[in-house]
């Protein structure tokens, strides 16, 4: 007998073969917010581009004449080196605290690549520079340090440190990738390399031994 509709082979030669493109069911993904309380164990060195600085670099790259080199205020160049929220506290780039996260992450397990922590992890940011708001019950003092630039000529540059110096890191991720002491522990091994100028890991600061920070519990902070 021959066979009927409902049993034929497709004319691939494969009966009741899917067609078609497949079916994902996709849930939104669940973020969860730990906030790490840090101290300084080393003065914090911060260096803002200050609007002088970067309209003198338009004017390079525009092949304007070089403009009379203006007098040297310190004291202006102490207050532009520094990051500042709308309401006046100081603050450090939230970007800055996650590339020391992602480069930590090198200290760990290998099968934890930075690619992943960058992909999958974020620290939160206050205001249009998204800056972590810094706790410095003294407040920022200014350093006077002779830098080299261009071939190899001295200078001296003016900047903000903060000394002591506390902050409180708001790192989101996607809830199960990572718990809480995971967390701690990455942004802990983030403080070995530090933030700033002159950081442990800073590229062309070898030597550097500022900016580094710990974890440490919520009541360590002072109440600034």
């Amino acid at each position: 007998m021959a066979n009927t509709a409902t049993d034929a082979p497709s004319r691939n030669g494969a009966a009741d073969e899917p067609t078609g493109s497949p079916t994902f069911e996709l849930r939104r993904l669940e973020r969860v917010t730990f906030e790490v309380a840090i101290v300084g164990t080393a003065p914090l060195i911060v260096h803002r581009w200050s609007e002088k600085a970067k309209r003198l670099m338009l004017e390079a790259s525009q092949t304007k004449a070089k403009s009379k080199r203006e007098p040297r205020d310190p004291v202006a160049d102490f207050e532009a080196s520094r990051y500042r929220l709308a309401d006046g506290r100081d603050g450090f780039p939230a970007v800055g605290f996650k590339a020391a996260i992602v480069h930590a992450g090198r200290l760990f397990d290998k099968s934890l690549t930075q690619v992943a922590l960058k992909q999958s992890m974020y620290v939160k940011g206050e205001g249009s520079e998204m800056l972590v708001p810094l706790l410095c019950p003294d407040g920022p003092t200014m350093r006077e340090d002779t830098v080299r630039v261009g071939m190899g000529t001295a200078d001296l540059r003016y900047r903000a440190s903060y000394w002591p110096w506390f902050a409180r890191v708001q790192v989101q991720t996607v809830a199960g990738q990572f718990d809480l002491e995971s967390v701690y522990a990455l942004v802990d091994a983030a403080g070995i390399g530090g933030v700033g100028e002159w950081r442990p890991t800073a590229p062309k600061s070898a030597t550097g031994s500022y900016g580094t920070f710990e974890v440490v519990a919520e009541e360590d902070l002072p109440n600034v």
